[in-house]
């Protein structure tokens, strides 16, 4: 935020490291309406999650400088905001002179503060689409009529297979937000509960192809079809790319027999509430070799290894079009009970879209299971600044020699470890991996 006299003016504040622009996805207060220190004002989508961002000081809503949907510059005042009874004029003034040119804006004049002779104050009417094609976007109606919607209510409107055009838009000039598809989504489950047949949600029908692009795809003898990049699609891209270009990869693997373990989580679902997924015990473990092998818990700077004293843990959770890393803070503190519960929150909220900024950063590793959907082994690509990523497999029967040098049949579940040499030597990556698979074949030390 930036002070003009006794007034500030927010600014759209840099969410992520690389970004230079982020969008509006909507407001969360008026011209007019009072506003305290630490009161969410603006919702703000980046490429990963939506923010609510708050303000540092408390005042008077002046003036929104954007609209719903619009993609401003990093930098770039969105609102005003002064004292009680102060004149905005100078504030407004200076927002305006040291405004910058944003991304996707309409260019339009801010939404000013009423004046004390008109009342309530209303919300004004911005712009019905931004100058930029992606933030305002125009959806078509069956009457021919135009509406538009945020691309994260686009986004999450085909995911669950909507049709835009049906949703009742109540944001500025009937914009459809994310409040409004919630609301479609509550109305529609509350009338199918209401029946007794099921509701099948159709996406809207598309354009017939003209015969000339059905000719030319006989005569091809292929087709195809562009899934345009969302942003989540296009960071995952640039981070993965940048993590394999610049991050010294290598790899260790490991099978761990898992058949206590499971007796283990068969004897806590049966006595307890809270139903333990085997990745649950796995987080756990993971935790755990970290607090056994403090110096693999740290990540790489430009001036020095980084250890960390706790252990934030990220997981990743895969959403529709993309994959989230949401963090958990202290999974070495908390048991295993608790950090189930915070991971089925991460999850469900990573799939509505609804995870914050800071709840997808820190960490120094990570954890990709892909085991429930029956893969045996894979490895994993590391997440900067991240120095390991534990890509963990599905558990099944295999031929295994026992203590005794017996050959008989156990559960395995074989692991890979991709560890950052920068900051990983092999040895102690494998004292590292050694001590996690103590954990998971002595699982009890997991609970203590």
């Amino acid at each position: 935020m930036g002070r003009c006299l006794m007034a500030t003016i927010i600014r759209m504040p840099q969410l992520t490291a690389d970004a230079t622009a982020a969008i509006v996805q909507g407001w969360l207060v008026e011209p007019g309406s009072p506003v305290e220190a630490g009161q969410s004002v603006v919702e703000i989508e980046t490429d990963k999650a939506v923010v609510e961002y708050e303000a540092e000081s408390g005042g008077v809503v002046a003036a929104l400088l954007a609209s719903a949907g619009d993609e401003v510059n990093v930098g770039a005042p969105i609102a005003v905001i002064v004292a009680p009874g102060e004149d905005p004029a100078a504030a407004l003034a200076e927002a305006g002179a040291s405004s910058q040119p944003s991304a996707g804006t309409s260019g339009g004049s801010p939404a000013p503060l009423p004046s004390r002779e008109e009342g309530s104050p209303d919300v004004p009417e911005p712009s019905a689409a931004s100058g930029s094609g992606e933030p305002a976007v125009e959806v078509g109606t069956p009457n021919g009529g135009r509406l538009f919607a945020t691309p994260l209510v686009r986004r999450l409107a085909a995911e669950r297979g909507i049709d835009v055009s049906v949703v009742q838009g109540r944001g500025p000039n009937g914009r459809v937000t994310r409040r409004d598809l919630d609301a479609h989504l509550a109305t529609v489950a509350a009338n199918a509960d209401q029946r007794d047949e099921p509701t099948v949600l159709l996406p809207a029908a598309a354009p017939e192809a003209t015969r000339e692009q059905q000719l030319g795809g006989a005569l091809r003898g292929t087709g195809f079809t562009d899934v345009p990049h969302s942003g989540m699609r296009r960071a995952i891209a640039r981070r993965l790319s940048e993590s394999k270009a610049t991050v010294p990869h290598f790899y260790l693997v490991a099978e761990t027999r898992v058949d206590d373990l499971l007796a283990l989580r068969a004897s806590i679902n049966a006595a307890g509430s809270t139903r333990i997924s085997v990745n649950d015990l796995v987080l756990k473990a993971v935790a755990g070799a970290l607090m056994d092998v403090p110096d693999a818990n740290a990540i790489w700077t430009e001036d020095a290894v980084r250890r960390y004293d706790t252990v934030d843990l990220a997981v990743a959770v895969a959403v529709p079009n993309g994959l989230l890393t949401p963090v958990i803070r202290g999974a070495d503190s908390l048991s295993v009970a608790a950090l189930s519960s915070v991971v089925r929150d991460y999850a469900a909220r990573a799939r509505d879209g609804k995870l914050k900024q800071h709840e997808l950063e820190g960490g120094a590793f990570s954890v990709s299971n892909l085991g429930m959907h029956g893969t045996r082994e894979f490895t994993a690509i590391i997440n900067p600044p991240h120095a390991g990523i534990l890509a963990v497999g599905a558990a099944t029967k295999r031929p295994a020699v026992d203590a005794d040098g017996e050959l008989g049949v156990a559960t395995m579940m074989t692991v890979t470890l991709s560890a950052d040499h920068r900051v990983l030597d092999g040895a102690l990556a494998a004292e590292w991996l050694a001590a996690f698979q103590r954990r998971i074949e002595n699982p009890l030390t997991t609970l203590l």
